[in-house]
């Protein structure tokens, strides 16, 4: 097994999101405060280039369009903006984007069209914003019933119409997200004939009543995943389908990908990514992606270890965990392959590090099926 890539950008601070652009060559970042920093990668190293500073208080999600090129940024202080390159003065234009929110955005993604973008926020409504050319500016329209909670996370269906959010009132919801003028008429046989916009086209629950932290459509869209508080991850293939659930020993879940059709990454508070996988018919937890490395302990580290039991009755100082990660993950990003066939991806954490993940070469690769 190849031991993954690390770069420790921070010392003290943590990476709550990041973003590429479409040749992974620049990545955008929050430090955990109101700026969104753009690092270029040179060589085998991750340099820092400048700073996008816009926002008046914490940034909490960034996402970058690979083909328009564009950033967009949400934060605490209830703003989106959309970041476009002007290639004359080689700077990044700011465009604030009207969310019209009385609480703080929470989580932002680009459709896979590009043409508009899903805010989520914790005034329980989702905001969807496009690009209005008459007036030439970012507007957007609300999907409000029936949230009843902040909404923590959300993803967009490869057709561009539909999305999926999760949110802290213990409910993963499929919405119609589809915009006159912007959208062409869609179906879609798994969700519904009929998709105006703000149609409720599936909710789904968690069996302990966990809030839900993170969301994903699979590849096809014909299903999605969410993972909730409860450290559990479930699998649901339509509104008249049983959802599939995983409970598992750890500790909760942050953020999800499909690597795959039939598999999954998820990160969080264990500090290490998890796989999961459908084999035989059947979703489960196949293993860590890091299997960390076991620490020898000498004649004299033993020593010393019960000679801090004896004077300070304390059992040990080591502090560092058995995992790459040293504190909990945030979020983690596809970085290489296919929607369907991701060999490489990437996470961040409270710990200030910035780490990939290569799947093919890893012990767990041969496990998806």
């Amino acid at each position: 097994m190849s031991s993954p890539e690390v770069h420790q950008l921070f010392y003290g601070q943590p990476i709550t999101c990041h973003a590429y652009n479409k040749d992974k060559t620049l990545c955008a970042l929050s430090p955990g405060n109101k700026e969104v920093q753009i690092w270029q990668k040179k060589g085998t190293n991750w340099v820092f280039q400048q700073t996008l500073d816009k926002h008046d208080k914490i940034v909490t999600s960034i996402d970058w369009a690979p083909n328009t090129n564009r950033i967009v940024s949400c934060s605490q202080d209830r703003n989106a903006y959309v970041w476009t390159w002007d290639a004359a003065t080689s700077t990044w234009r700011a465009d604030l984007v009207l969310l019209r929110f009385n609480r703080a955005a929470t989580f932002v993604r680009w459709s896979p069209a590009e043409n508009k973008f899903a805010v989520a926020s914790g005034a329980r409504l989702i905001a969807i914003c496009y690009f209005e050319e008459d007036n030439n500016w970012w507007v957007s329209k609300h999907i409000k019933k029936p949230i009843r909670s902040t909404v923590l996370s959300l993803d967009w269906h490869p057709e561009n119409i539909l999305l999926v959010a999760g949110s802290t009132d213990m409910k993963a919801r499929v919405f119609s997200a589809w915009i006159k003028g912007i959208d062409q008429k869609a179906s879609n046989p798994v969700w519904g004939e009929k998709l105006p916009f703000g149609t409720l086209c599936g909710e789904f629950g968690t069996e302990t009543d966990g809030w839900v932290h993170s969301v994903a459509f699979a590849p096809s869209g014909n299903a999605i995943a969410y993972a909730s508080h409860d450290a559990s991850l479930s699998i649901a293939t339509g509104p008249n389908n049983p959802v599939t659930t995983i409970a598992t020993p750890n500790l909760p879940l942050t953020s999800i990908i499909f690597a795959s059709e039939t598999s999954v990454i998820g990160v969080g508070h264990d500090c290490t990514p998890y796989l999961f996988a459908l084999r035989g018919g059947r979703w489960e937890l196949v293993d860590k992606i890091d299997a960390g490395k076991k620490k020898e302990v000498s004649g004299n580290s033993a020593f010393r270890k019960f000679q801090q039991m004896d004077s300070r009755s304390q059992s040990t100082t080591d502090v560092e965990l058995n995992t790459t990660h040293q504190n909990t993950i945030t979020s983690v990003r596809a970085f290489a392959g296919a929607p369907n066939n991701i060999s490489k991806f990437s996470t961040t954490g409270v710990d200030g590090k910035l780490v990939f993940w290569d799947l093919l070469s890893s012990g767990v690769a041969g496990m998806r099926i």
